[in-house]
């Protein structure tokens, strides 16, 4: 127990959870510019809540000795994972539906106007594919049921060192 407590404050942790993220990042631009997969809306929300979880590590490693810093970096991570798996079920439900004609997906993403991620990096945030279509598995799994397993365990990991912080610590 004392052990998943600590995580949250080594630093060689957060920057694991950093460069996971960051590889997953890098595995999606090369499925999209070398294998040629245009990212629809939902993989572009799941990039973003990425970029959340990435984010999270890099606060985490920088702060992860001050209490208000590793709150942040644990919130980033919580929205980051929670919402990527949210959009991730989303899109399996959309890919698997058998009035497919009946869901639909945008084509321009819906970020707030103080950000449109979109316009300033759409190299990485625009959306130019299909939510229905299905152009790559993996031993018979989908891009968005992945990446079920990929957020699932990062909320996983982010609950079991909550829990045991708040156990052993009774703080974060």
């Amino acid at each position: 127990m004392k052990f998943l407590s600590d995580l949250s404050v080594n630093t060689r942790a957060w920057q694991l959870l950093a460069l996971s993220a960051f590889g997953l990042e890098l595995s999606a631009l090369y499925f999209q510019y070398v294998m040629g997969l245009a990212p629809c809306i939902m993989c572009i929300y799941q990039r973003t809540a990425l970029w959340g979880i990435f984010f999270a590590g890099i606060v985490g490693s920088m702060g992860n000795k001050n209490s208000v810093l590793r709150l942040v970096a644990f919130s980033l991570w919580g929205v980051g994972a929670i919402w990527g798996l949210l959009i991730a079920i989303e899109h399996v439900d959309i890919q698997s539906a058998t009035l497919s004609f009946l869901y639909s997906c945008e084509f321009v993403p819906n970020f707030p106007s103080w950000a449109p991620l979109h316009e300033w990096l759409p190299s990485l945030f625009e959306a130019t594919g299909d939510c229905g279509d299905i152009n790559w598995q993996f031993f018979g799994y989908t891009m968005p049921q992945m990446m079920i397993v990929v957020f699932g365990g990062f909320t996983a990991a982010l609950v079991v060192i909550l829990l045991a912080r708040l156990i052993d610590k009774r703080s974060l």
